[in-house]
């Protein structure tokens, strides 16, 4: 920047600066973001190519309104994100909550004991099917049998599940 462009700026910052801070006070209601704007639009301005420095007055309370939408725009993600994370917490559920992990271990295990007493291929297709979402068209096909077949194979999976866990497969 030339000393030319520092006078210009000097001499927008002391005409303009009463004005912007105005301006965002009166959208705002806070000086201290009234404060950063407005030197947000100065520090554009000082970007701004020499040419267009010289119709910044042309150019200020664009750069500010612009200034407010973004800000705006920001502000608005981040209240539907507190919103989200409030409204998840609001459910009243610790999501780390040690006892709730020392629970979901224990079902764990429990399920994973009532696979291991599975037949081999039965297991498999269990968790083929209600694991890995794999369709039974496709299992069907894999060990060349019958949906019917496999679905036998998860009838069966399913019985010893409610048998064992009391319904809670």
């Amino acid at each position: 920047m030339d000393g030319r462009q520092d006078a210009a700026l000097v001499e927008l910052s002391r005409f303009y600066r009463p004005a912007l801070m105005a301006f965002f006070q009166r959208r705002l209601r806070n000086h201290a973001e009234a404060e950063d704007l407005t030197q947000e639009v100065l520090a554009r301005l000082v970007s701004m190519p020499a040419d267009q420095m010289d119709n910044a007055n042309a150019y200020i309370f664009q750069i500010a309104a612009n200034l407010l939408r973004d800000r705006g725009r920001r502000e608005k993600v981040r209240a539907d994100y507190r919103f989200g994370v409030l409204a998840v917490e609001d459910n009243g559920v610790e999501a780390l909550d040690p006892g709730r992990v020392l629970a979901g271990r224990e079902a764990l295990g429990q399920v994973a004991a009532v696979l291991r007493d599975l037949p081999e291929r039965t297991r498999t297709i269990f968790i083929l099917y209600r694991v890995e979402a794999m369709k039974k068209r496709d299992i069907a096909q894999s060990y060349g049998i019958s949906v019917s077949a496999v679905d036998k194979h998860l009838m069966r999976a399913m019985a010893l599940m409610i048998e064992r866990l009391g319904g809670r497969p």
